[in-house]
């Protein structure tokens, strides 16, 4: 029998607002919703996953940091630094562990700011505009993408 996979799940900053923050946008799940559902279709794949939250782009730099050798995959949610921080790319860049960047709004239209994603390119995918489920479908698609290298 195979090692379980390891994944980690990102979520950058103001995401920890969920649920009371612009539900227009964002829906009225909270983040403790999305990762309950993250987990269980961790459980379903196999995956041993770790779930984080984090408003401080050093933390997330350091968590990405961490996974080489670690982590099998990364999904990740960097909120408002998907379009301003070169440290989030260059952290996903540097671990060459694959990752998928979600969203859970249509960031293609809305501001014209949040149309370019820095961290996008150094990801194996992009999923947005389905709302919470496209964490699930990150999970879906990292193993696929993991188990046909």
């Amino acid at each position: 029998m195979s090692q379980k996979l390891k994944v980690m799940v990102l979520n950058g900053p103001n995401l920890q607002l969920l649920g009371q923050r612009e539900p227009g946008i964002y829906g009225n799940e909270t983040l403790a919703d999305i990762e309950k559902r993250c987990r269980k279709v961790a459980d379903t794949l196999q995956f041993d996953l770790d779930f984080y939250q984090s408003n401080h782009e050093g933390k997330l730099v350091d968590l990405i940091g961490s996974a080489l050798n670690k982590y099998d995959g990364i999904v990740i949610n960097p909120a408002a630094y998907t379009h301003t921080s070169v440290a989030l790319r260059d952290a996903i860049a540097g671990a060459a562990v694959p990752t998928i960047e979600v969203h859970i709004s249509n960031v293609h239209s809305r501001e014209e700011f949040r149309h370019k994603s820095l961290t996008a390119p150094v990801c194996v995918g992009q999923i947005c505009g389905i709302g919470t489920y496209g964490y699930e479908l990150a999970l879906l698609g990292l193993n696929e993408f993991i188990n046909k290298k």
